[in-house]
């Protein structure tokens, strides 16, 4: 990685408050809370919840793809697929071309279960006190700082 540098005049910030990675790092534990709160009832993690929002989107993805659209490996997906199979949510199989390939697909009991996470996105946006318009804005800004930090960290 190459040395970077700030324009002429600018300065990093030295505090903890200057710090972005603590504003999201922060904002997250604040999210996770809030998600705690509104999945509990679910018996249903965070990170079980999105691969439930990935599956309701596209039923019957690989665990590679799954993994590709949540940012995760195996080793941290193949644990929470195992508990989600468990609650009788999903079921993984082998791949019928390839064997190599696992598939998940959800259970009636998945299907169902996205009509009981109907509230949890109206709870969310009503916490943070932003508009659509908004968070709409601020979504596009974190993809944005995610795909740039990313491209950086490439190697």
């Amino acid at each position: 990685m190459s040395k970077p540098s700030l324009p002429e005049g600018v300065e990093a910030p030295r505090t903890l408050d200057g710090q972005l990675c603590f504003a999201l790092y922060s904002a997250n534990l604040a999210m996770g809370k809030l998600y705690r709160q509104l999945l509990a009832r679910l018996d249903l993690t965070y990170p079980q919840y999105m691969v439930m929002l990935v599956l309701w989107e596209r039923d019957g993805i690989t665990v590679s793809g799954l993994g590709e659209r949540l940012f995760l490996d195996s080793a941290t997906l193949t644990p929470l697929l195992k508990r989600l199979q468990a609650a009788g949510l999903v079921e993984r199989t082998r791949g019928t071309q390839d064997e190599r390939q696992v598939i998940v697909t959800l259970t009636a009991q998945g299907r169902v279960l996205r009509e009981k996470t109907g509230d949890v996105p109206v709870h969310v946006f009503c916490a943070t006190g932003c508009e659509m318009d908004e968070l709409a804005a601020l979504k596009r800004q974190l993809e944005a700082l995610r795909a740039s930090v990313l491209e950086t960290t490439k190697g």
